[in-house]
């Protein structure tokens, strides 16, 4: 093909209002796969080693469990999820209580970080599902386009960030 053709091609009606939708589609998946992958770049470099987590099991496993509520609560669901939570809660703060403060703050930056990355990545996951119907209704797809569409940029950028941290931990155990 010659860039004339290309050019003449590009000059076509309706060319760019084709291309449009595929780029908002293509743009709203990297911005979705680039949060999950530096989510797990970030939180790998944050991540607890396997002394600290023993740590952790251990000292849990130290604590008795939260007392479970009676199963007559039940019968008024609201009262008995708030009087789950409540102990549940009291649990957690026992058991952070139960670890040193170094840990607690490490926990608590991992916590942070995990909470903001879901945040960021679950709101352009909302944006890539909104761009695929865009293009859906673009092409004039039948609704049942829409799901197949959505399941390969999400395995793909799930799958991407799952290799590259596979091959990551592979170097950092070459290295030892």
């Amino acid at each position: 093909m010659h860039i004339a053709e290309v050019v003449e091609a590009a000059e076509a009606p309706g060319f760019w209002e084709s291309v449009f939708p595929w780029l908002g589609f293509l743009g709203a998946w990297l911005l979705f796969a680039g949060p999950v992958y530096q989510a797990a770049v970030e939180l790998h470099e944050e991540g607890f080693d396997e002394d600290e987590q023993q740590a952790l099991r251990s000292r849990a496993a130290e604590l008795p469990p939260p007392p479970r509520i009676s199963a007559w609560w039940w019968l008024l669901p609201p009262v008995a999820y708030v009087m789950s939570v409540r102990r549940s809660k009291a649990w957690r703060r026992e058991m952070f209580r139960a670890i040193p403060a170094e840990q607690r703050q490490h926990f608590i930056t991992f916590q942070n970080k995990a909470a903001g990355w879901l945040i960021v990545a679950a709101g352009a996951v909302l944006i890539a599902i909104k761009e695929t119907a865009e293009l859906v209704e673009h092409n004039a797809w039948p609704g049942w386009a829409f799901a197949p569409l959505l399941i390969p940029p999400f395995l793909l950028s799930v799958g991407y960030t799952v290799s590259r941290m596979h091959r990551t931990r592979q170097l950092e155990a070459a290295e030892e």
